[in-house]
């Protein structure tokens, strides 16, 4: 392999879209990333991957950070003569925790990074881009901007807004073993809703923002769906089960993006989110709800979004 040339290093958050009611327009960013390095070279290409999807992830052309790069530099006007990339995965694949939108972001700011002709990195393109590769928004936005995002599409491509999540809200993920294509679940839903369904939903989505932001009591009613969850459930009984256990509990549970992963808002104390939110109490209590098989993470939001360094910074 020739030599390699101008590198940078990118760290991308694992991301969860929808939070319940905002289907499609609304995620959050967590502590969760990959962690890859991209190298210019003389000719040719060479993909080491690591971590999670390692010895599943294609190593040729057909990688997605490599066809996201390749998208960008073709909108760049830019050929770059050889490709190095060593990816360093913590992000599961196929939970619904945003994996295939953190390769996307990755690839895309790569070549906005490395691109000689570009004096620097235009997030407004950057998301543009991700987001018609990816085919939306909800997750490539939260995984560029950290925090909780808003994203909608116009006529121009689509845009983000960045919200701050209030302290005391803390991310709990639950992780089971097996996977679900999101082409599946998206599949199960119903061309049209009724009237009510979609008015509960804009009253639900406004509250959640709320929620997030200023009042975490009130998740639990922000988070409430009627759009998607239900009628995605037989691809995934055991999230669907898992789901109405937490509820019922009074916890603010939603499934991640298209699943199968489980994702709490917990609530933490005053005196408890300045420490390790693994031993806050709510988050003790979620953990004696996680079912067999599966993993409780109890994680942070990433507040920082997509960081691009020097290679060996």
């Amino acid at each position: 392999m020739p030599s390699a040339g101008p590198a940078v290093r990118i760290r991308v958050p694992a991301t969860s879209a929808n939070l319940g009611p905002a289907f499609d327009s609304a995620g959050l960013a967590l502590s969760c990333w990959d962690d890859l390095d991209v190298a210019v070279t003389g000719g040719g290409l060479d993909v080491q991957v690591s971590g999670a999807g390692a010895g599943e992830l294609p190593t040729d052309e057909s990688h997605l950070v490599v066809q996201a790069f390749r998208a960008a530099c073709a909108e760049l006007g830019w050929s770059p003569a050889g490709l190095r990339l060593t990816a360093r995965n913590g992000i599961p694949q196929g939970r619904g925790m945003g994996s295939s939108a953190a390769a996307v972001t990755a690839g895309v700011l790569a070549a906005w990074s490395l691109c000689p002709d570009v004096a620097g990195v235009d997030d407004a393109a950057v998301l543009r881009l991700c987001s018609e590769i990816e085919g939306h928004p909800d997750n490539v936005a939260p995984c560029l901007l950290g925090g909780a995002t808003l994203s909608w599409t116009t006529s121009t491509g689509a845009r983000a807004a960045r919200l701050t999540v209030d302290p005391r809200v803390a991310p709990v993920l639950f992780v089971p073993s097996g996977t679900l294509a999101t082409h599946v679940a998206r599949g199960l839903l119903p061309a049209t809703v009724p009237h009510a369904d979609a008015a509960h939903a804009a009253g639900r989505s406004a509250l959640l923002v709320h929620a997030l932001t200023r009042e975490p009591a009130l998740l639990l009613e922000g988070t409430e769906d009627r759009l998607h969850q239900a009628q995605r459930a037989p691809a995934m009984p055991e999230s669907a089960a898992l789901l109405t256990r937490l509820r019922d509990g009074g916890h603010a549970a939603v499934v991640s993006g298209a699943g199968p992963c489980v994702l709490t808002l917990a609530v933490l104390g005053h005196d408890e989110h300045a420490g390790d939110p693994s031993s806050a109490a709510q988050v003790r209590e979620l953990r004696a709800l996680t079912p067999a098989g599966w993993e409780c993470r109890p994680l942070r939001v990433d507040h920082t979004g997509a960081v691009v360094t020097p290679a060996g910074s």
